[in-house]
């Protein structure tokens, strides 16, 4: 085959037309799809265990000998049909093949639900004449609706996301444009062909013509549950900010006991490694730190029933303690130029770190506040100083961290010493005493924290506060 393609696949969900897809195309000269190659229980079609001499156990294991093989027997270009639930081993195969073509076949949601539960009731999964039609109604349920919704999205949002990371492009159509001969024409010279058919002739009939009303019992029940659908995920948070990586040389190892401590910066830090280290009283230099990926597998591997935990503050505690450290006070943790930034061009008062009596709390409230709100612009994408890991959302950083190692155990710091407990009982010892969380600030947030710093905090997080259930900060108790 010459052309900038050697092969094709069409991406699709159940019941989008893909069969009736699939009959048009190889109506083309020079075109041959070959059905569902990759469906997990057969070869191309139902029942059939074998094709192009290579059977079903062959083919599973090793699946993109079956794409090469199916080109070597198909004159033309040569394609297949592929379904979420297909052979995931060829979905990344053919997504990072630049010399594969994607065509990406949609239909509405709601239609394919409901067309594959009449198919499923009627054993009929394709119709060839409208004498053999077989009928029937449906009852529509919010949940099995909402699970198809899920499915579908996430295949059609994976597609997305891999072709545009891998900078490639699809050909997309819909169920309706299937019998358009124009848009045919056009995907048969996206794939390098530019004869006609001879003749259009199709064996393939739509099954379920009649409207959705005539087809779904609970039509009424439906249309209400379909208006509480939120199709486009509107009243999601959207995700502007920077993914980040697992962050494994900050992770901290007990000597002795099989515990990691897997910090998320501006959380308690110095109470944890002393808690840690008084597991055997080496002190801090006992402890494993500066890890690799490459030596935390080994340490994994040598230490049996391992207990791997994070931390989680609420929002406003911890971002006080971000800018308390790297913006207010001075010394080898501040953010100099940033905070010089953060002055003349975001409307942070200059202020100094004073002795914390004499201080105006006004000031400093309203100083913290312009940072809560520089952090939302910051963690939106609208600056352009980096997202550091000091104020970057937790959640964010735990979904960072489980891109190598996701913690055993997620405490919270407002019940740390409960959790910590815990944590040593799984390793069959008792917990040491926990100190209280170090306060270096010269203004407590006590002083300073009102409703307006609570807002200003829940804006630049909304997804914290959603993900993990924050309320409103209240003062650790003795």
């Amino acid at each position: 085959m010459t052309g900038r393609f050697s092969s094709f696949v069409i991406l699709a969900g159940m019941r989008t037309g893909s069969n009736f897809l699939e009959e048009r195309l190889n109506q083309f000269p020079g075109i041959r799809c070959h059905g569902e190659i990759f469906n997990p229980h057969f070869i191309g079609k139902a029942k059939q265990t074998n094709m192009f001499g290579l059977k079903l156990q062959d083919r599973e294991k090793n699946p993109v000998s079956m794409i090469e093989i199916m080109k070597s027997n198909t004159d033309g270009i040569a394609g297949f049909r592929f379904f979420y639930d297909h052979d995931p081993r060829i979905f990344d195969h053919c997504l990072k093949d630049q010399h594969c073509a994607k065509i990406v076949l949609f239909r509405n949601p709601v239609e394919t639900y409901v067309s594959h539960q009449i198919a499923r009731v009627t054993d009929q999964w394709r119709l060839g004449d409208m004498h053999n039609a077989k009928s029937s109604k449906i009852t529509f349920s919010s949940a099995g609706f909402a699970k198809h919704l899920s499915n579908t999205q996430k295949f059609y949002l994976n597609v997305q996301h891999n072709l545009q990371t891998l900078g490639q492009s699809a050909f997309y159509i819909g169920y309706e444009d299937i019998s358009n001969g124009e848009i045919l024409a056009g995907l048969a010279r996206y794939l390098g062909v530019t004869s006609e058919p001879e003749k259009v002739s199709v064996k393939t009939k739509k099954q379920n013509p009649a409207p959705l009303n005539d087809k779904v019992e609970n039509y009424s029940e439906m249309l209400s549950a379909l208006a509480k659908t939120d199709y486009f995920a509107l009243s999601g948070a959207p995700v502007f900010e920077p993914r980040r990586g697992p962050a494994v040389p900050g992770f901290v190892a007990s000597a002795c006991e099989p515990l990691i401590f897997m910090p998320i910066k501006s959380g308690p830090y110095e109470n944890i490694i002393q808690w840690l280290s008084s597991f055997d009283g080496s002190g801090e230099d006992g402890l494993s730190s500066g890890f690799t990926q490459k030596t935390l597998r080994q340490w994994k591997r040598k230490s049996k029933g391992h207990q791997s935990f994070a931390v989680i503050s609420h929002p406003v505690q911890r971002l006080y303690r971000a800018y308390v450290k790297h913006i207010l006070l001075p010394g080898p943790d501040s953010y100099g130029r940033i905070r010089d930034t953060l002055i003349e061009r975001y409307g942070l008062p200059a202020l100094s770190a004073g002795d914390g009596a004499s201080v105006d709390i006004r000031e400093h409230r309203l100083a913290f506040i312009k940072f809560a709100e520089f952090v939302k612009g910051n963690l939106s994408g609208q600056t352009s100083i980096r997202v550091d890991s000091a104020w970057a959302s937790q959640s964010e950083t735990l979904k960072g961290m489980g891109e190598f190692m996701i913690p055993d155990h997620v405490l919270r710091e407002d019940n740390l010493d409960q959790g910590l407990r815990y944590l040593a009982s799984q390793v069959g010892r008792e917990s040491p005493d926990l100190s209280a969380t170090p306060d270096h600030s010269p203004v407590p947030l006590t002083r300073l924290y009102n409703e307006d710093v609570e807002s200003a905090v829940r804006s630049a997080y909304q997804r914290d506060y959603m993900m993990f259930g924050f309320g409103l900060w209240q003062e650790p108790s003795d």
